[in-house]
């Protein structure tokens, strides 16, 4: 193979670097013998003596049973194997026609380009009946093809009109055009042409009729008339008016960031200006404004505020694990943090980052359990010895969280990336809130039972808990969580939960007050009530733990990967809380991507404002929304009573009963175990609901990040194994029910019905890798076991890939095992549906899939590897029926036409003995001399050729469809006329009233069907008929219909179709007959494959 990359397509098999076109055929010269067909591509590539597969497959075999290093497959583009087949098909329909009985087997015609031309005439009809000699390799130098002339079309003329007006402000396009009547216009401007869609007079031009309309009477209009201003509007390259609805042509988008401060810039000036500008000021306005707008929101913003207040004091103030003696005076801390983290998303997604005018953003419980983690690791890695280390470390690494949440939030949103969270499977996510579900019952009894340290799970911490002074302390909030989780099944409204634990704390202090022995002092010392914090404590006291210079950035690197498991926790829950919020407050401009960048801002600005991560939480939001608070307004205010609650204090905090608290953590860790596992019983296949329960079990047990790695890899396991059940095997057929699109002589659709079976086509779909191509090897394995293989021996296998939309390296290497394992049989291996430069294409190639001493044959699509290997195994039909000739006393002389250099190919030699060959040898056999032997006319009588045209084509094509001899026949012929068509010439188009109907003497014609379902291509070849079905029928023309070579047909025109009817009925009506049954079989043939490349 030469070193340039040669291009070349089945249309016509003419290379991209012909040298010249295809010389037609000679009518003067009957009696030239068909050149010879060469060996495919692959079979002519690096083969020794010994067999063209056997030897060539064994050089592939790699030494070692696993390989660590691929393929050095060749980089160079794959090549299709379809060079020359209609060529092929031309000249093997032109065998059934001809009396010669030698023939040698050609090619593409000798101006054809010859893509690797090195070939034998024999090699492939001696390998069909079992032998294999010694082959030679021909190689040919490819000659350059002739520069291809591109048709420039000609210039467009420039508009005589001069001017060159400029284009002002204003109006666009779109609305000039609306605007102005019908005799008024806009001018619009390209490069180098200017269309006037209309003229436009310019009231200044025409100083009378200025002077007129400055005219003023009692009938003149107090709003004078504007005039009509022309407008100039560029064309870009594509025709496109750059002005369209008369915005800014700026060429530079701006991101929703850079929108958002402009528009909150534009919205400050504003307000400015009307302050600053009381004359301006209407009292009603600034009574509604400032007073009666903000009175109307109250309620709503009181119920966010409560909202606020019971997730802070749920899970803000076990921020840091309460349970450790380092961080037991904590509890303040977290609850300010939360607040502030509040505070910053309120403001974000109130400002306008988000789309939700009324969006509440606060902590979410399902990171708690990130943050234990990372201050877990840091405790584990400094040791208790420096508490203000462990403090600093802590709190650090609590806020460069956040800074990383926002900043992949933000990367996800700015690049458009926000689809790509919906790819993780939804069950891993459940299972992670299963897992959150666990620690949260974990930690609602630590802290109810007030636990000295984290919960362990040994005998002496269950003795603590059933204490008789430690059991009720627990138990109550437990019961208390069961009874609000009966409540919620009887009673969906959204003020159940507010109100229950309003309703408790309010029982609770009533008992204390009506119980003269209940005091708050001795409550909060056995635990009924959090501890009283300190006095003098100011809500910014977390800040102190800040101190950089002693940081263990060591022990702080380690809690990364439990940073990024959280970001990725919170990833997943945004597009789930953005389109379900969107439903609920009817808002249809959703953008996930926006929401994204707010959540990145939020996230960041809360991190370097020294706080925590924040979200859009659905069921605040929705309640908040729900009950009037879907308004910006609304939102500021929310913030602002935070902060007022915030700069409170912390001492609220030795007021409130440990049993809200630790009851609303019960409720929530109870009603996320209730979604991940009850909710998804029977809803989930097995395997996953066992991966959302070894997730939840994983984390509840051992750890929150080990437990959602194991998620990701039992998600990849079930990913695997349940795509391999799904067979990659979308449809199998025989060459019994499927066959090329090629109109046949009847002796060779004879002949191929009895063979096709030894063509087996699988039709592969979906993306092929290592899981899904066992199924595909087994398959291939199972078609050459010796039982099946010699009661079904196959001798072509075609992988049809079209509906393939990738291949990883496993399944692209396993392509070439089963090659190795076809060649065990001498099964010839052919790949379908493949674009050379695809991504499948490219795939198979690296792989090694064409490589030197590969025998793959590649083809564009179906069709054309159905009809190469149509035309095999005619060649060993014809090569066998030369054989019985030459054994018969005939001559048999081997001759061709010669090629530019090419050497003679070596004569056919004759079949073996059945005894001697293989089952497919001796089917081979069976089916051609059974071919011979019932078909009359196999090969043509002589005295046919003494018979004036077209009788003997006639008798040829009409063979098996009628019982008329040659003596009905000859009255056909004065109806007949002779056409010649040169290649590239169109007999008739779709659509067109059918003139005539052909009989193809010489040459193939190509018939293209528009079918909804996508484009059809047929072949015609020499012996058959073309348009017999429009025509007989007066109906429109199907399909277009070209010649694909230089043709030679018989045509009979509608007025000698009328003619025939009135003086010879008879033929005419047998002569309808035979077309009706030549389009039944067409109809079958055309519906098989249709079906076929469907499936």
């Amino acid at each position: 193979m030469t070193g340039s990359v040669i291009e070349y397509s089945s249309d016509g098999g003419r290379a991209r670097n012909d040298t010249g076109p295809p010389r037609p055929p000679n009518q003067d010269e009957p009696s030239t013998l068909p050149r010879p067909i060469r060996a495919s591509p692959a079979s002519r590539r690096s083969v020794q003596n010994g067999g063209a597969l056997s030897v060539g497959l064994s050089q592939k075999t790699p030494a070692r049973s696993f390989s660590h290093k691929p393929p050095m497959g060749s980089t160079d583009p794959a090549e299709y194997s379809s060079l020359g087949v209609r060529e092929q098909t031309a000249e093997l329909a032109s065998y059934a026609l001809k009396e010669t009985r030698s023939r040698t087997f050609s090619s593409s015609s000798s101006g054809s380009s010859a893509v690797r031309q090195d070939s034998l005439a024999q090699d492939r009809t001696e390998s069909l009946f079992g032998f294999e000699g010694n082959r030679e390799r021909r190689e040919s130098a490819d000659k350059s093809r002739p520069e291809v002339i591109e048709e420039t079309s000609e210039p467009v003329s420039p508009n005589d009109d001069p001017s060159n007006r400029s284009s002002g402000p204003g109006d666009s396009a779109l609305s000039s055009m609306f605007r102005h009547k019908p005799n008024d216009g806009v001018e619009i401007k390209g490069d180098s042409t200017r269309t006037i869609l209309g003229k436009v007079r310019d009231q200044s031009s025409h100083p009378a009729q200025s002077e007129e309309s400055s005219r003023t009477d009692e009938s003149t209009p107090l709003l004078g008339q504007a005039r009509v201003v022309p407008r100039v509007y560029d064309l870009k390259d594509d025709g496109a008016v750059t002005d369209v609805e008369g915005q800014a042509s700026s060429r530079k988008t701006r991101n929703r960031l850079q929108q958002t401060v402009t528009d909150c810039r534009t919205w400050m000036t504003a307000r400015k200006h009307t302050l600053s500008n009381p004359k301006g000021w209407r009292f009603r306005m600034v009574w509604q404004r400032t007073i009666k707008d903000p009175i109307s929101l109250l309620p709503c913003v009181f119920l966010g505020l409560l909202l606020n207040v019971l997730d802070a004091l749920s899970y803000g103030m076990i921020l840091f694990p309460l349970g450790e003696s380092i961080f037991e005076d904590t509890g303040p801390d977290g609850i300010s943090m939360f607040y502030i983290s509040c505070i910053v998303s309120q403001l974000v997604y109130s400002g306008g980052g988000s789309i939700f005018k009324g969006a509440v953003g606060s902590e979410m419980i399902e990171v708690v359990p990130f943050f234990h983690k990372i201050a877990y690791t840091i405790l584990s890695k400094t040791g208790t010895e420096r508490p203000d280390v462990v403090l600093a470390t802590t709190i650090t690494a609590y806020a460069m969280s956040s800074v990383l949440t926002g900043v992949v939030f933000f990367i996800l949103g700015a690049f458009k990336l926000g689809s790509l969270v919906s790819f993780f499977p939804r069950h891993i996510l459940i299972g992670c809130i299963g897992g959150v579900g666990a620690f949260l019952l974990l930690t609602g009894l630590e802290i109810s039972a007030r636990l000295d340290s984290n919960l362990n799970y040994d005998l002496e911490t269950a003795q603590h808990l059933f204490r008789k002074d430690t059991i009720l302390l627990w138990t109550i909030p437990f019961a208390l969580s069961v009874l609000l989780l009966v409540i919620k099944r009887f009673s969906s409204s959204s003020y159940v939960v507010p109100a229950f634990f309003v309703s408790v704390a309010t029982i609770f202090y009533i008992l204390v007050t009506a119980v003269s022995s209940l005091n708050i002092p001795n409550l909060r010392q056995d635990g009924w009530v959090f501890s009283k914090v300190e006095a003098g404590i100011p809500f910014y006291h977390f800040y102190t733990y800040y101190n950089f210079a002693i940081v263990d950035w060591k022990a702080l690197g380690s809690t990364v990967p439990a940073m990024f498991a959280l970001t990725f926790f919170g990833v997943l829950h945004v597009p789930i809380n953005i389109p379900a919020l969107g439903v609920v407050a009817q808002e249809d401009d959703v953008d996930l991507n926006r929401e994204l960048v707010a959540h990145g801002v939020s996230n960041a600005v809360s991190g370097f404002a020294g706080s925590i991560q924040n979200y859009l939480v659905y069921v605040n939001s929705e309640m908040f929304i729900s009950n009037g608070g879907n308004n910006r307004l609304a939102g500021f205010m929310l913030a602002a009573a935070t902060g007022a609650v915030l700069v409170a204090g912390p001492a609220m905090i030795g007021y409130v009963p440990v049993m809200v608290v630790g009851s609303l953590v019960f409720y929530l860790g109870i009603a996320l175990l209730e979604e991940a596992l009850y909710d998804t019983w029977g809803k989930m296949n097995k395997f996953e609901y066992l991966t959302v329960l070894a997730i939840v079990l994983i984390m509840g047990a051992y750890d929150f990040v080990a437990g959602i790695f194991a998620g990701i890899v039992l998600a990849c396991l079930s990913f695997v194994v349940q795509t391999s059940r799904k067979s990659a095997i979308r449809a199998t057929y025989s060459g019994e029910v499927v066959e090329s699109t090629v109109r046949r002589h009847p002796i060779q659709r004879h002949f191929l019905h009895e063979v096709g079976h030894q063509i087996y086509v699988t039709k592969l779909a979906g993306y092929l890798f290592f899981g899904s191509i066992v199924e595909v090897e087994k398959q291939s394995r199972a078609l050459i076991d010796e039982d099946l293989f010699d009661k079904q021996p196959i001798r072509y296998l075609i992988f049809d890939l079209a509906h393939v939309n990738g291949v990883d390296f496993s399944a692209a290497e396993a392509f070439g095992r089963i090659e190795r394992i076809l060649g065990r049989r001498n099964v010839k291996m052919l790949v379908s549906g493949i674009e050379k430069e695809s991504e499948v294409g490219k795939s198979m190639r690296n792989a090694g899939l064409w490589s030197e001493g590969s025998t793959v044959e590649l083809f564009e699509d179906l069709n054309t590897a159905l009809e190469w290997c149509e035309n095999e195994l005619l060649k060993a039909f014809y090569s066998h029926q030369d054989a019985v000739t030459s054994s018969g006393g005939e001559s048999h002389e081997s001759r061709e036409v010669p090629t530019s250099g090419a050497r003679r190919a070596a004569p056919i030699m004759t079949l073996p003995p059945p005894s001697l060959s293989s089952p497919r040898q001796r089917y081979l056999h069976q089916a051609a001399s059974q071919t011979l032997d019932t078909q009359t006319h196999a090969v043509p009588p002589t005295r046919w050729s003494t018979y004036k045209q077209p009788l003997p084509l006639l008798l040829q094509t009409f063979q098996d469809l009628t019982d008329k001899n040659e003596d009905f026949w000859f009255r056909a012929i004065p109806f007949f006329t002779r056409k010649e068509y040169p290649a590239g010439r169109v007999l008739f188009e779709r659509g067109d009233q059918p003139k005539a109907f052909y009989l193809l003497q010489t040459g193939m014609l190509r018939a293209t069907y528009e079918l909804p379902v996508g484009m059809y291509h047929e072949s015609i070849v020499a012996g058959t008929t073309c348009g017999e079905l429009p025509f007989f029928s007066t109906t429109l023309r199907t399909a277009t219909v070209v010649a694909d070579r230089d043709c030679v047909a018989w045509e009979l025109d509608a007025d000698s179709w009328a003619k025939m009817q009135r003086d010879w009925d008879e033929g005419a009506r047998e002569l309808l007959t035979v077309a009706l049954r030549l389009t039944k079989e067409r109809v079958d043939a055309v519906t098989s494959y249709v079906l076929t490349a469907a499936g």
